[in-house]
């Protein structure tokens, strides 16, 4: 079998989601989306979900605390954390100041993470779930320097890079039907017994 390792751009897939207007879709279990992406010679060896803690809104951090937690009890299923902070901005016409969230660190993980695996060899196919075209100068690096691995593209809803086009061996976009049969249950039992629910606002 044809061995796959998954890297989610967590912020990429949200805010394609968000754009979209496909608010029920958040509660969205990643791993199983990979598994309905991928071919039938394929195999899934492994999930990796890049994402960052959000900041300044405790209803969005619960949120989205409850939603990680669930992930985590996906079998083979990893979360690398970037950080998540808040840029100052002001309107050069109104003198409005506000301040801006912005995203670090998940490119660079992401880059490390997949490089590092074709190193070590644990996979066959990358399958890069993003549409952030600072990307390129990795799938480039997989092809020039690992020939018999393959980087495929999965772009998330309104999400798009003739940049990442360019250079990837396939791509594909991601659609209503994949997501609507990848979602978590309503409720999540950890571990520990605790049942994780569904976030109301995401119904």
């Amino acid at each position: 079998m044809n061995r796959v390792i998954a890297y989610i751009d967590g912020f990429n897939l949200y805010f394609g989601l968000r754009e979209k207007g496909w608010r029920r879709f958040y509660w969205l279990n990643v791993q199983l989306l990979v598994q309905n992406l991928i071919k039938f010679n394929q195999e899934l060896s492994m999930t990796k979900y890049f994402t960052a803690r959000v900041i300044g809104s405790s209803d969005k951090e619960k949120r989205q605390s409850t939603f990680l937690e669930a992930l985590e009890t996906l079998p083979n299923l990893e979360i690398f954390y970037g950080k998540y902070q808040l840029n100052p901005r002001e309107c050069p016409h109104c003198g409005f100041k506000d301040r801006v969230p912005n995203e670090k660190m998940t490119d660079v993980n992401i880059a490390v993470e997949m490089f590092s695996d074709a190193a070590k060899n644990k996979f066959d196919t990358a399958l890069l779930l993003s549409a952030d075209s600072d990307l390129v100068p990795l799938v480039m690096s997989i092809k020039n320097t690992f020939a018999q691995k393959r980087v495929v593209v999965a772009f998330p809803p309104k999400r798009s890079s003739i940049e990442l086009i360019g250079v990837a061996h396939a791509y594909l976009h991601i659609g209503r039907a994949k997501l609507a049969h990848s979602l978590l249950p309503d409720k999540v039992k950890r571990a520990d017994g605790f049942i994780l629910q569904r976030p109301p606002t995401w119904a």
